[in-house]
């Protein structure tokens, strides 16, 4: 029988890697709380009308990624639905803000998200084609000052922050605006042009970008057509003077705030619901392929799936890449976190009395291992030390006193402690 394995694409996380997982999404909660952003939770699965409205059916996701099917009518008053799983989480939580109402209120919407996307892509090394991001959002009515460029450079100074606790250091934040749906049309129509007599030089994508939507062409990554790439016009010069303008405040704001940055004319992002800013992180640590994360402002997103005018602005962050970025800065390679003890009983009349030990000390918040009455000591010594820092001894001597022998593993040292101080002794996590 053929062994069963996981699905080209996707894979298991497996202890001690989920430790820094869990980690990541722990401090990310913890930054957003202090940004008052509250989570939403929205279904894996979506319409797959909206994601060709919203994102774009000249995109790559909409074109070549998704994964649709047509969900079988249960009666024949049922109509058939083309259902996609999300690629990406922004129309999800647009919908979800029109869907109910949260707009009547007239406040603005911090909302941020955690979960699996996925897109039928080439996997590769930190790209799967089910990956977990990590993201936010920010919309609302104009009058809750959602279009303000300080919107903009809080989202970004947020992760700046968020890179920095993480311990991620030497990122690298680029910047672009690309302006208005108006701005955008006129660039469209210069690259047409400058499109006209080099086309035929470029990759079969980028000849049916040209034609459909040729500020997609900015997204190729094949090394051939770089240099013709870099010839074409830049969107900065298409810019109105609105759109110049809050752009300026953007920046303004970040070198107030001490956030480094560097303009890219190039950067365009790869979804069609972007508007003015827009930007990825950037690290060295993840080779050619560098983005960290990356988002932009998407003024018209709502008013594209059928709402109300509910200017924004977001990002995702690949969680899968974070980790591998992570991992490089730590120079852990998932290294695995230990136990604060493992509790040995010599014997198996002592398990109950073992059980009820590591639950007094669970119960003060100590991560206890508990090993197994039918070991041999030798063999407890060698279990306690592959999973925790100290080894708890309980044999009918220390039951009796209530004096029970710790070994400490990284000096050696054996210690006599009373019951009633092994949580605090624990808890110490510097070597005696």
């Amino acid at each position: 029988m053929t062994t069963l394995k996981a699905v080209r694409g996707t894979r298991d996380l497996l202890p001690p890697e989920t430790a820094l997982w869990n980690r990541i999404e722990a401090t990310a909660r913890d930054v957003f709380a202090r940004y008052n952003f509250g989570e939403i939770r929205t279904p894996i699965f979506e319409d797959t009308a909206l994601f060709a409205r919203g994102v774009g059916e000249e995109t790559d996701i909409v074109s070549k990624e998704m994964y649709t099917w047509e969900d079988r009518a249960r009666a024949q008053s049922e109509k058939t639905q083309s259902l996609t799983l999300r690629p990406e989480n922004t129309a999800g939580v647009v919908r979800a803000y029109i869907e109910h109402g949260l707009g009547e209120s007239g406040q603005l919407q911090k909302l941020f998200y955690i979960g699996p996307q996925f897109r039928r892509e080439r996997p590769q090394k930190g790209r799967y084609r089910q990956f977990s991001q990590i993201g936010a959002e920010v919309l609302g009515p104009p009058s809750s000052g959602s279009e303000s460029p300080l919107r903009d450079a809080e989202i970004l100074e947020m992760l700046a922050t968020l890179l920095d606790e993480l311990g991620i250091a030497g990122w690298t934040l680029e910047l672009n605006s690309v302006g208005s749906s108006a701005d955008r049309e006129r660039y469209n129509q210069a690259l047409r042009e400058a499109l006209v007599p080099v086309v035929d030089q470029m990759c079969a994508d980028c000849q049916r970008r040209a034609v459909t939507n040729p500020l997609r062409v900015l997204d190729c990554k094949i090394p051939a057509d770089q240099p013709i790439i870099e010839k074409l016009p830049v969107i900065a010069d298409s810019l109105d003077e609105p759109s110049r303008a809050h752009f300026a405040a953007v920046t303004a704001a970040l070198d107030a705030a001490g956030v480094p940055y560097t303009l890219n004319h190039r950067l365009v992002r790869g979804l069609d619901y972007y508007t003015r800013t827009t930007f990825e992180f950037t690290h060295g640590g993840l080779g050619a392929q560098n983005a960290l994360l990356g988002g932009g402002r998407y003024d018209g997103l709502s008013e594209a799936i059928g709402g109300p005018k509910a200017p924004g602005i977001g990002f995702a962050i690949g969680e899968d890449r974070l980790v591998l970025t992570l991992q490089a800065a730590l120079n852990q390679n998932s290294a695995p976190l230990k136990a604060d003890a493992f509790i040995a009983p010599l014997g198996e009349n002592l398990n109950p009395a073992a059980l009820v030990l590591a639950r007094e000390l669970r119960y003060k918040g100590l991560w206890i291992e508990l090993g197994e009455g039918g070991f041999r000591l030798k063999k407890s010594f060698e279990a306690a030390e592959k999973t925790a820092r100290r080894i708890v001894i309980l044999g009918e001597d220390e039951l009796q006193s209530g004096i029970l022998t710790v070994k400490t593993f990284s000096t050696g040292i054996q210690t006599k402690v009373p019951r009633a101080e092994l949580a605090v002794f624990l808890a110490d996590s510097s070597p005696e």
